[in-house]
């Protein structure tokens, strides 16, 4: 491959320095592999973050989005558009939900779901049940709305003051969310498996235990499953697996496969008070976006490759611990399906940047989850060879790290 004029010192020079991106520039993806300008070749756990669920270039979605770009690219909601009812109706499809807002991102989703929650609480209720409970590491998205109901003060600070009627109580503590809550709360916010915050996946018991209490006090329950949703862990989406279902759900990431695209999802009587004018979005419902996501949506509704992930995450965790048998260096595996966590025990925590970068050495692209878990989210499709290849130069990375120190 030929030497670009770019490289990664032309990030500092144009570009804002609130991301650290890696040393390699990857220009070309195929399947779970992808290769740099220096033509090295990746196998890739990381699915851009749980983002590219049939990994790259997927013929079918490669078609999906060239027979519509020789159609219609946008024209904003003024008008409708045939992708966008044609997604909206496999959503309800799919799910509980019975009417759909799109827009462009998780954030976006997770905006329009808050504002949805509060906006329905006040025609309903009125305007003193405004109260928003989530928890403490939860992640929900950049915008200054979506940021101040995540969980994690780092992200909040130096945007401040940030949006009021808000508090936070420990996941996974349903004596704390049952202090919490009144008949001033108008919703309960909760990822079913907390991804930031460490592949964190809710118990059973305190997921129903928040659908009562949230009952009980006319509060709705907003799942964000802007990463476990669309197969990511087996299922289409989380709540599926839980017996609980949520009357606002949000999605993005997988979604569109790799092309920008998130919705929130909930029943005819919430969506009622978003009457016309209360809330939008100029590209939310794009055609592009939708007829990729439509495709996407078809492939991963498969049961055999719902249950295909499940099997592959067996072969992720007997790697993982075939890897810790030797160094010793997790305290547990996380997650479900393939969204996982590996956690560091106490004596590397805070180093899991270390492995990323070494695994990236040795061919492997891998995430993490805060600085103690090591996250992987690939392909739901990613072939077994794929897998044990990855697996084989994390392993190799490992022992690199290790024979280091932890303080090398």
């Amino acid at each position: 491959m030929s030497h670009s004029t770019y490289t990664r010192d032309t990030f500092d020079q144009v570009m804002v320095p609130n991301y650290s991106p890696q040393a390699i520039i990857p220009v070309k993806g195929e399947g779970s592999r992808v290769w740099d300008q220096e033509g090295r070749e990746y196998i890739d756990f990381a699915g851009g973050i749980a983002v590219n669920a049939l990994g790259h270039c997927h013929p079918e979605l490669v078609d999906a989005l060239k027979t519509q770009a020789d159609k219609l690219w946008h024209l904003s909601n003024v008008y409708t558009n045939e992708p966008a009812l044609k997604l909206a109706s496999q959503l309800t499809e799919a799910t509980f939900a019975e009417r759909v807002f799109f827009a462009n991102s998780g954030a976006e989703a997770n905006e329009a779901a808050f504002k949805l929650a509060r906006r329905h609480a006040f025609t309903q209720y009125g305007p003193e049940k405004n109260e928003i409970i989530a928890f403490h590491q939860a992640f929900h998205g950049r915008t200054l709305f979506t940021v101040s109901v995540g969980g994690q003060q780092k992200y909040r600070e130096g945007f401040e003051p940030a949006p009021g009627g808000i508090t936070h109580v420990p996941y996974n503590d349903l004596a704390a969310l049952e202090a919490a809550i009144s008949d001033n709360t108008c919703a309960v916010v909760m990822e079913p498996i907390q991804g930031e915050g460490g592949i964190i996946t809710g118990d059973p018991e305190f997921i129903k235990g928040a659908r009562a209490l949230c009952d009980k006090h006319n509060a709705l329950l907003v799942f964000d499953e802007v990463q476990t949703g669309v197969g990511r862990i087996g299922e289409l989406y989380a709540y599926m697996d839980t017996g609980v279902t949520p009357d606002i759900l949000t999605t993005a990431k997988a979604l569109g496969g790799g092309f920008p695209v998130g919705a929130m999802l909930t029943t005819e009587a919430v969506a009622a008070s978003f009457v016309v004018g209360t809330h939008g979005s100029t590209y939310g419902g794009n055609p592009l976006a939708c007829a990729v996501a439509s495709k996407v949506l078809e492939i991963v509704s498969d049961r055999k490759l719902l249950d295909d992930v499940k099997r592959k995450r067996e072969r992720f965790v007997a790697a993982l611990e075939a890897i810790n048998a030797e160094h010793n260096i997790f305290s547990e595996i996380r997650g479900k399906g393939l969204l996982i966590g590996a956690a560091l025990n106490p004596d590397w925590e805070g180093k899991a940047a270390k492995f990323l970068a070494a695994a990236r050495e040795q061919g492997a692209m891998i995430l993490v989850a805060g600085p103690n878990v090591l996250r992987m989210a690939p392909s739901l499709v990613i072939p077994d060879e794929d897998i044990d290849a990855g697996m084989a130069g994390l392993a190799r990375a490992v022992a690199e790290v290790v024979a280091a120190g932890p303080d090398a």
